[in-house]
């Protein structure tokens, strides 16, 4: 797969910002926590873990705004500065070097579904959950659920 075939381009509704990941995400989480309810107005969010490196902006800048988290150790939302729509946040937990970019606003978001469900306890009970994606009451240890290939990327970032 050269360059061109791996790009998956997204952005905001307003088109003024642009981006690209330049591979295929670590990891995907369908998270279903009451704060992820809260920050996306939805019964969950979808979010495509991956390098910031391999996430560049085509056009436009973002807005950053630091938000509190469950965690307590907060949240950083990059926001298109005119429509206000969520492109991608980082967490405290993970630092700068890893996106959590928004699933929906990528240009092609069918070819993201979750490779897990975590915070299922706390689920909206009208949610039905599919049968064969790995499904978690909280969080997880990514040893148990990445590909190796995920995992091997996961410890070049830490520098292992």
């Amino acid at each position: 797969m050269n360059s061109e075939e791996s790009a998956i381009d997204g952005g905001c509704s307003c088109r003024q910002v642009r981006f690209r990941m330049t591979s295929p995400p670590l990891f995907v989480h369908c998270c279903h926590c009451r704060w992820c309810q809260r920050e996306s107005g939805s019964a969950f969010a979808l979010n495509a873990l991956i390098e910031a490196d391999r996430v560049e902006l085509l056009v436009g800048d973002v807005q950053v705004t630091d938000t509190p988290s469950e965690s307590g150790k907060g949240q950083r939302i990059s926001r298109c500065p005119r429509c206000r729509v969520a492109l991608w946040s980082n967490y405290g937990g993970a630092g700068d070097v890893v996106r959590f970019v928004r699933v929906g606003t990528l240009d092609q978001p069918d070819r993201f579904p979750p490779s897990i469900h975590i915070y299922t306890e706390s689920k909206q009970p009208w949610v039905v959950l599919p049968e064969g994606v790995p499904a978690v009451p909280r969080y997880y240890r990514a040893s148990e659920h990445w590909p190796e290939q995920s995992l091997q990327r996961r410890a070049a970032l830490r520098g292992r």
